[in-house]
This record gives structure tokens, C-alpha cells and sequence, in this order.
């Protein structure tokens, strides 16, 4: 029998606390915004702006959050080519439908996110601290996770071509819904959860990273 310690905590996801009235704001670098409604386009300095309790819609060719606060924030069916979030703190944050092309989360300390049903050709999470994320019903091209820190983040129905996971930490990550056509290290995976039919997909890759030939 399993201790309770080894038993998988599945994450702590909660929607945005958003007010029932938001009001039309413009974008700004270093913006203060606070219950707004932001329609974005064009390309959107908003780095080191602090946003909470906000929706973002958006057609934009590149939307700059680096180093921003981001609490009680949902994005809806955004269509952006770069979104870059690099070095910034996320807390109660969804993104729902939409495509974006880069997803920069490189750095960035992540309490609560929710990615359902997005399309994404290349997510960054190097380096980032992420505790309590679902990821659902995805489309991701390239995922890089390298010296990323996860804890309690599961995947489910997604589908993603590469994954970098070299220099992963993983406590409660669940990649049981996640159909990856290649890891780059499988070494790397340790601390995560994976299926059974996962594992043999990947058996030549541990083998050969323990030193072992296989020969039929």
C-alpha cells in the first residue's frame, strides 16, 4: 500500500475573483489597472504593469508582461504571436481558447493557472516556479521545461510534439494527459507521474541512459 506522502495531489486551480462590472482601460508600461477591460492590438508594452482582477482580450502581433503582477486575470480567445510573461508573478490566472504563437513564462513565479483549450506553438517555462496548474485540451508545438520547479500541475488531453524537460524538479506532476511525441531527456522525468503505455514508449531512452543496450 502507498504511503499518504507518495499518493498524487492533484493541483489547486481556482477561477479569477472577477468583479461583475470591469471598465475600458488603455495599456501602459508600469499600468496600475485594477477591475479593467483591456482589447488589445498592434504590439502592447505592458512590463512591469500590475493588473488584478482584469479580463485581456486580444489580436496582437506581441503583448510584453515582463515582470508584471498578474492576480485574478483572465484571458480569453486571444490571438497573439508573442506573449511574454518572462520574470513575472502570476497568481488565479486563466487563459481559455485562443492561439499564441510564443508563450514566455521563462523566470515567472506561477500560483494557480489554468491553460484550456489553447493552441500554442512554443511554451517556455525554463526556470519558472509553477504550484497548482492545469493544463487541458491543449495544443503545444515545442514545450521546454528546463530548470523548471513544479509542484501539483497536471496535463490532461493535450497534445504536444517536444518536451525539454533537462533539469526538471517535479513534485505531484501528472503527465499521464499529456501525448508527447518525444522527450528530449528522459532521465529528467523523475518525480513525475506517467502511464504505464508512456513508460514503454520510453523504455529504449531510460535504457539507454543507464547504459543498457537492447539488441532483438
Amino acid at each position: 500500500m502507498a504511503r499518504a506522502s507518495d499518493s498524487l495531489v492533484a493541483p489547486r486551480v481556482s477561477a479569477p475573483d472577477l468583479p461583475p462590472r470591469l471598465e475600458s482601460a488603455h495599456p501602459a508600461r508600469g499600468a496600475d489597472l485594477l477591475a479593467a477591460r483591456l482589447d488589445l492590438d498592434g504590439t502592447v508594452d505592458l512590463a512591469h504593469s500590475s493588473l488584478e482582477q482584469c479580463t485581456i482580450s486580444a489580436d496582437a502581433d506581441a503583448v510584453d508582461l515582463t515582470g508584471a503582477t498578474l492576480i485574478d486575470v483572465e484571458i480569453t480567445d486571444a490571438r497573439i504571436a508573442s506573449l511574454r510573461l518572462r520574470d513575472a508573478n502570476l497568481r488565479r490566472v486563466r487563459v481559455t481558447g485562443g492561439r499564441l504563437g510564443t508563450l514566455d513564462l521563462s523566470g515567472a513565479r506561477i500560483d494557480e493557472l489554468e491553460l484550456r483549450g489553447v493552441r500554442i506553438d512554443y511554451l517556455n517555462l525554463g526556470g519558472a516556479k509553477a504550484k497548482d496548474a492545469e493544463i487541458t485540451d491543449c495544443g503545444i508545438r515545442t514545450l521546454d521545461l528546463p530548470q523548471a520547479e513544479l509542484t501539483r500541475v497536471r496535463f490532461t488531453g493535450t497534445r504536444t510534439d517536444e518536451v525539454d524537460p533537462r533539469g526538471l524538479r517535479a513534485v505531484h506532476v501528472d503527465l499521464r494527459g499529456l501525448d508527447a511525441g518525444a522527450f528530449l531527456d528522459a532521465n529528467s522525468l523523475r518525480g513525475t507521474t506517467l502511464s504505464s503505455f508512456q513508460v514503454q514508449q520510453l523504455a529504449p531512452v531510460l535504457a539507454a541512459g543507464i547504459g543498457i543496450r537492447v539488441l532483438d
